[in-house]
């Protein structure tokens, strides 16, 4: 499987060269050059992972770290020349994943990428056979299709290209269809943590799956808004 990677670095050969290493490792890196529209392309592309610069044009790493972490659920990584105890504990407390200096091998870089992006998928208990069996059922609702085991989606038979944090919230949603889910269920099974009250991440990733299955963005059929309690899978809006 293929996952996608915006990386945020405005030193174009730099991000070339890493690019091109990361590309053969099955990864399709989206590079943005400036800061101050990181945020945007991030959010627009909706990639598994980020890779962020601390030094860009427009608006530093950091900075955008703190504004995306609340609207953006998957890893941010760090990747910097900056080699001080301050920046990477700053770093960290603002909600990225990691930090990682430049001057680290690609190799190293590549495992450390792959760590973050096995954490997006909960292990199987390996003695849960029967909810084994169920998770690697296709679920086919009209003209949607969700296969789990390749993670492929398909709607009216064009291939929906998802994201690994889309598709997970799509199988959840679609695996309790017809059932109302509050943002703390979600937040819960998508990240391990309750809902405060504030966080609006998954409101964002409810828009932006929306907006990839062709739902209505004021009034949505497929995935519904229940008011005052949480979204709801539609059984009959695929057809």
């Amino acid at each position: 499987m293929t996952h996608r990677i915006v990386f945020v670095e405005d030193d174009a050969d730099l991000a070339g060269l890493i690019s091109d290493f990361l590309s053969r490792h099955e990864m399709e890196v989206i590079i943005e050059p400036r800061g101050d529209t990181a945020i945007d392309t991030i959010l627009r592309e909706s990639p598994d992972l980020v890779l962020l610069d601390i030094m860009l044009p427009g608006k530093d790493g950091l900075s955008i770290c703190r504004e995306l972490r609340p609207k953006f659920d998957g890893p941010i990584l760090m990747l910097t020349s900056l080699d001080s105890d301050m920046n990477q504990i700053l770093g960290l407390e603002l909600g990225a994943n990691d930090y990682i200096l430049k001057t680290t091998p690609p190799s190293v870089l590549v495992a450390r990428i792959r760590a973050q992006l096995r954490n997006l998928r909960p292990a199987q208990p390996a003695g849960d056979a029967p909810a084994a069996a169920k998770a690697s059922r296709k679920a086919v609702f009209g003209q949607l299709s969700i296969d789990p085991v390749s993670r492929d989606v398909t709607l009216a038979g064009e291939k929906i290209p998802l994201s690994t944090s889309d598709f997970d919230l799509l199988w959840l949603l679609a695996s309790h269809a017809g059932e109302t889910l509050n943002r703390d269920i979600l937040l819960k099974e998508m990240r391990g943590v309750s809902y405060d009250g504030l966080d609006r991440s998954i409101d964002v990733a409810i828009s932006r799956l929306r907006k990839k299955l062709g739902d209505n963005p004021t009034e949505p059929f497929r995935i519904k808004t229940v008011r005052n309690r949480g979204y709801l899978f539609s059984l009959s809006g695929w057809e």
